[in-house]
Parts: C-alpha cells; structure tokens; sequence
C-alpha cells in the first residue's frame, strides 16, 4: 500500500439543511408556529421555515420556506442564515449564486455556529463563492473541529497530512483523523488505517491498520466500500493468520465515542 490514501468531505459542502432544531417532534402545532413566527420570534421564524422546506405538517413550499428564513436570518438568528445560504447555493427559489450562500454562511459562522464554521471552510478550501485560500479553510475548519464536528475533524486532519494551509503534519494529521475515526467517520478511519499501514506519523503498525481499514469497509458502500475492503486485504497479506484473526476481533468489538457535535448521524 504505497501513498497515502485522501477523501475529502466536500460532498457536504452546502447540501445538508440544517434542521437541528426540530429533530425531535415539534410539541406545537404549524398554526401555533406560525402565530409566533408572525409575532417576530426568530426561532418560530426558523422553526416554520424548515416545516415549509421539509414539508412537516405542512405542504411543502420552498417559497413560504425562503420567505421565514429570510425573515429569521435578518434578526440574526444562525441556523436560519445558514439555511438561507443553502437555498441560495442550491438556486432553490432564488437564482444560484454561491458567493452569497458563502455570505449567509459567514454570518453564521461568525456566530460560532458549526455547521457553517465547516462550510466555509471547504468554501475557502475549494474556491467555491470565494477565492481560495488554504489558511482561511484550515481556520474555519478548525473551529468547526474544535465544536466536534466530524467533517471538520476530518478535512482538517486531511490538510494537515497534505499541507495545505499548515506545515505538513503527519502526526497532526493522526490526532484529527483519529477523533473522527473514533465516533464513527468511515472516510477518517480509513485514512487512518492508511496511514498505519505506511507509518506516517505513527510506528507503522499493520495490524491497528488492519483494524481500521475493517472498520471503515463495515460502514461505506458503493465504490468506497471496495476501496476501503481492498486497502484491508493488502495489509492483511503482510499479516500472519493470528494477527488477522485479533484484529477482526478488535474490530468487531470496537465502539465509536459519544462526541459528535454534527447533528449527524454517524455512519
């Protein structure tokens, strides 16, 4: 296995509406929402705007979502300025302009709220509403990484092992893959057992590698799923029977850690 294997987490970039504050069922009802909503409450503002997005307990309307979430994102409230970041870069009732998703996006951001925090910085890391700029992504990243937020871990722990916006780091690039990797990110586990298996920023280590790449084989699917099962069966041709049969077992034992600060599920 030569080389270090790199995933980068932008297919989350401005894709996943946040909704975290009605994942459990909403106690009041669309019309009590919206008397709220109507009276100026911010959070009903937000709240009724993902129910139109969504359609929850209502039809679904992307206008009527536009409309709340605008209204909420100019009192300032987070989630709602991120979402109307989304809408804006998915051209959804608005016409498709991703340097004013990546200013909503900012807005919320600058707020400390992480999900937006992660967006932009994969916008600076791909050049995507603003120019690129490496360490303006690797700041961004990190304050999402540092909330917990998977994706951040992630890509920050990719920049680190590729330099980009830092000195090269392969010991740094480990810390933040392992955090990932240890709540359940099958893209983090893999780089990490990658990184085992070539003994960059760790004592080269096929079996921990073994156990890894096992782990993130157990999660992806589709294409991902093959590479991260092929990536396994090449460390475990320089592995004796043993030292397979204890590492399936460690991988069969293993938990991820409570921590994810996403509102993802993890995979």
């Amino acid at each position: 296995m030569n080389g270090l294997a790199v995933l980068l987490a932008t297919a989350s970039y401005f894709t996943c509406l946040s909704c975290r504050e009605v994942t459990e069922p909403a106690s009041d009802s669309p019309r009590s929402v919206r008397a709220q909503a109507e009276s100026g409450n911010a959070a009903a503002q937000f709240k009724l705007g993902v129910m139109y997005d969504k359609g929850l307990g209502v039809p679904q309307d992307y206008v009527e979502a536009l409309h709340w979430y605008r209204k909420a994102a100019d009192q300032g409230y987070a989630a709602a300025q991120f979402n109307l970041g989304v809408m804006y870069a998915n051209g959804r009732c608005v016409t498709e302009d991703r340097a004013e998703a990546v200013r909503w996006a900012r807005k919320a951001a600058e707020q400390g709220y992480a999900e937006a925090e992660f967006t932009l910085g994969v916008a600076y890391l791909v050049g995507q509403g603003v120019a690129q700029d490496y360490p303006e992504a690797v700041r961004w990243s990190r304050k999402a990484a540092d909330q917990g937020y998977l994706d951040a871990q992630y890509n920050l722990g990719f920049m680190y092992a590729n330099g980009q916006g830092v000195t090269q780091d392969y010991a740094e690039a480990i810390r933040w893959y392992r955090k990932a990797a240890e709540q359940g990110h099958a893209g983090a586990q893999f780089n990490l057992g990658v990184m085992y298996g070539n003994g960059q920023g760790v004592t080269q280590d096929y079996a921990e590698a073994h156990v890894w790449l096992n782990l993130a084989a157990s999660r992806a699917t589709g294409d991902d799923q093959k590479k991260y099962a092929d990536a396994r069966e090449l460390v475990a041709h320089k592995m004796t029977a043993d030292q397979i049969a204890q590492a399936q077992r460690r991988a069969r034992d293993w938990r991820p850690k409570s921590g994810d600060k996403s509102g993802k599920p993890v995979k």
